[in-house]
């Protein structure tokens, strides 16, 4: 019996792989009775390289009923591109004071396991009362806020490692 294990592959191969699952989460195709925002950002390696084969998940519990008509209702899994940026398209739903806009799940070359973190709006009037976020020291999560840009749009970066690596979370 061979001892390897599923994460000690060379892959993953996501850009082709998954396009089914990009196609499913296409921006431009997104059908929700939602108000939407763009969050936009570059996924960073640990030297500050931006990752160019990266997919990033995000997971929108709050937005199933606004997106009914979809395949997938709140679901967005997005490439990213030859500059390591991403886009994603946003359902804005109501949801508990202090949660997260989306839970995201990273997928890149070099992660023998997928990395889960979250998505939450730097205006967002419940981030005091979030209990994810009381979990995180208070230098650290900043790493999780999308910062409102002068175009009413929102970025957020991701890094992998280094000093300003993003919040990871474990789940178990």
């Amino acid at each position: 019996m061979s001892k390897i294990t599923t994460s000690q592959t060379i892959g993953p191969f996501s850009h082709e792989a998954w396009k089914w699952a990009v196609e499913l989460s296409a921006a431009d195709r997104l059908q929700t009775s939602a108000p939407t925002i763009i969050v936009s950002g570059i996924i960073y390696d640990g030297d500050g390289t931006p990752i160019n084969d990266a997919q990033i998940e995000a997971w929108q519990p709050a937005a199933a009923a606004a997106e009914s008509t979809l395949s997938i209702p709140g679901f967005r899994r997005i490439p990213s591109d030859d500059a390591g940026q991403f886009s994603l398209r946003l359902s804005v739903c109501p949801q508990a004071p202090g949660e997260p806009v989306a839970y995201v799940t990273v997928f890149a070359r070099g992660l023998v396991k997928h990395q889960f973190t979250a998505i939450f709006l730097e205006n967002d009037a419940g981030l005091e009362q979030s209990a994810i976020l009381e979990q995180v020291p208070a230098a650290r999560r900043a790493t999780l806020l999308a910062a409102r840009t002068a175009e009413g749009q929102y970025r957020w970066d991701i890094h992998m490692q280094g000093e300003q690596e993003t919040v990871f979370f474990d789940y178990v």
